[in-house]
């Protein structure tokens, strides 16, 4: 057979040594499994992400009845979590182009114990990380407040960031099971890790927390932070147990009673990929903290505001698109390995056909597609009055409200393209993490970058009344 013919040949060749792309090997195999796991696992991601919605908002609407000027608090947790998202976005979205490549519903003996292994390992050295951050978080945190929460409400803050210190264990294991399990196509596992937390979250905040809490019981925004901690900790093992569980009930199958929790070639495998994300997610996350420095600075008020504009962006706008974005990862991971696999055999193949490239995008486009459909009319609703309804609701404060929905209007359609842009780095994400790296690259020290030093060079004629026009370009 001649290795230099295209790999996309017509199905009616006449060929005898005709072999099929991997687009056409879909095509004549209308069941395939990797097709048949689409809609469960896009249902699963949804549900996961909106319990996740739910537990944020909730938090954020018993702290503003106790006291709104701490809402700005709780933020401060959540770039404090930008040290934890650096980790949870190295090794562990390797995991869409190691753990799940290829059609893991094929795999034989051999190829299930690598997957797991590598699960394992993830694992392990997620958890390690995030005890010793845990540990630095319980130290550092009166430096952090001073440079990311309005003074007014610092000394409270110390103690809140304290108690959660350990939510960085709780988030880093999380994360290394989410991702691992979905990547080997069991998303029913960071479901159920959502599931019990919201549930336990409801149950504590509704006895302790709520309007209808246990009678002379008065919450503090400590309460909150230690129902915080308990629900993050009771989600991270509650998914853990059952990961051990279900690999135990699969290893049975293949007769493997035992399997090391850390293996050096799975994390060397791991590393590969993950090192490129890792450093993408700590440039991205610097400069970030860096903007943010300034958003602080500009009072209490402003703060509190920009901190439910994020809970609206990312606990309400962001939520489909975080959950087409997992699924977009988990099946272009598995497409890429399908076509891997295809070229093995053909040393001398360098390039795809226009339909290799296609059967591998393919999710990623579907997601784009149904990304809109959702992201613009639900913009469209925010714009007009959606965003300060909701603000005021999570505030109780028309002030704030009004700040936020200004911050809204004025940059509702990057939203959408962000939606967009998401979906289609998972092409990057899912196969060649490096040129994932190499795109964040150019938005970040070519746009963020400058903007983060312009904000600092104009300090002081940066005021609350006219700072939204220039954080708007860059936040």
């Amino acid at each position: 057979m001649d290795d230099t013919r295209p790999l996309y040949t017509p199905l009616a060749s006449s060929d005898p040594d005709f072999e099929p792309s991997v687009s056409q090997e879909l095509q004549m195999d209308p069941e395939s499994s990797i097709a048949r796991r689409g809609i469960q696992a896009g249902g699963d991601d949804h549900g996961r992400d909106s319990l996740k919605t739910v537990y944020g908002t909730l938090s954020k609407m018993w702290i503003a009845n106790i006291d709104a000027s701490l809402v700005s608090t709780t933020d401060a947790y959540t770039y404090f979590s930008c040290i934890v998202e650096v980790l949870n976005e190295g090794l562990p979205r390797a995991a869409w182009s190691t753990i799940g490549r290829g059609d893991t519903t094929k795999d034989s003996p051999q190829d299930l114990i690598h997957r797991l292994s590598l699960i394992y390992t993830l694992i392990t050295v997620q958890s390690g990380c995030g005890f010793l951050l845990s540990v630095i978080f319980l130290f550092a945190a009166p430096g952090f407040v001073g440079a990311f929460v309005p003074g007014e409400v610092r000394d409270v803050s110390v103690k809140y960031l304290r108690i959660l210190a350990f939510d960085a264990l709780a988030s880093t294991v999380n994360a290394a099971v989410g991702l691992g399990t979905r990547a080997l196509d069991q998303p029913d596992v960071p479901l159920v890790m959502s599931s019990i937390q919201t549930l336990i979250q409801i149950i504590l905040e509704l006895a302790l927390v709520s309007t209808v809490r246990v009678r002379g019981f008065n919450p503090t925004i400590h309460t909150i932070a230690t129902i915080r901690l308990v629900c993050s900790l009771s989600g991270a093992l509650v998914g853990l147990v059952y990961f051990v569980f279900i690999s135990r009930i699969a290893r049975s199958k293949v007769h493997m009673s035992t399997l090391k929790w850390f293996s050096y070639p799975a994390f060397v495998e791991l590393f590969k990929p993950g090192r490129w994300t890792f450093m993408e997610s700590a440039i991205r996350n610097a400069i970030y903290l860096w903007q943010i420095r300034n958003v602080v600075s500009m009072g209490q008020t402003y703060a509190t505001a920009w901190g439910v504009f994020n809970t609206i962006r990312w606990g309400l706008v962001m939520v489909p698109v975080q959950a087409l974005e997992a699924t977009s990862n988990a099946f272009v991971g598995h497409r890429w390995g399908v076509y891997q696999e295809r070229i093995s055999g053909l040393p001398s193949r360098n390039h795809a056909s226009w339909l290799d490239i296609r059967y591998v995008t393919a999710p990623a486009l579907k997601a784009v597609c149904i990304a809109l459909l959702i992201e613009v009319p639900l913009c469209i609703g925010l714009s007009f009055n959606g965003a300060k309804y909701f603000a005021r609701y999570l505030s109780n404060s028309d002030e704030v409200a009004d700040v936020t929905a200004m911050m809204w209007r004025s940059i509702d359609f990057c939203y959408i393209c962000y939606a967009v842009s998401t979906q289609l780095a998972t092409i990057l994400l899912a196969t060649e993490t490096r040129w994932y790296l190499y795109q964040s690259l150019m938005s970040n020290l070519f746009y963020a970058l400058p903007w983060a030093i312009a904000l600092t060079l104009i300090g002081d004629k940066i005021t609350p009344d006219n700072s939204w026009t220039y954080h708007r370009w860059v936040l």
